[in-house]
């Protein structure tokens, strides 16, 4: 039997919403965005993909996203998990922080995160569709 993957996100400019459909497009799945997400079913996944970009002081969005990957959290254990996401400014802190909160709740990074700065090109929607198949183990 073949794992379920699940591949969410949150997009306030449409450029994660792209990565997300790249993702998913690699891992044979439909994306779906942070609000149609049932987090307490998260266990139910051998591999989830989360996309949000980078916000205010290189955070997570707020108040749609960051809620729901808390209730996802307490899942991860064990699972491959991986991250996309878009910036306007910064280095990429935002995901750093991301990866360590990943990792210190047993998750297991299933490859390099994907993060690009404003709307992502050819290059980082083909590195999106890559972590996506990674997620197909």
């Amino acid at each position: 039997m073949e794992e379920k993957i699940a591949v969410v996100y949150w997009s306030g400019t449409g450029n994660t919403q792209q990565m997300a459909q790249a993702v998913a497009e690699g891992a044979g799945v439909s994306a779906v965005t942070a609000a149609e997400f049932d987090a307490e079913r998260a266990g139910d996944y051998g591999a989830l993909a989360f996309g949000c970009p980078s916000m205010g002081t290189e955070q997570l969005e707020e108040s749609e996203f960051a809620p729901v990957f808390e209730r996802c959290k307490p899942h991860l254990a064990g699972k491959r998990v991986a991250l996309f996401g878009s910036y306007g400014w910064g280095d990429g802190e935002w995901m750093r922080a991301w990866e360590e909160d990943c990792r210190a709740c047993g998750a297991e990074l299933a490859c390099e995160s994907v993060i690009c700065q404003d709307a992502p090109d050819g290059a980082a929607l083909d590195a999106c569709r890559a972590l996506g198949q990674a997620l197909r183990g």
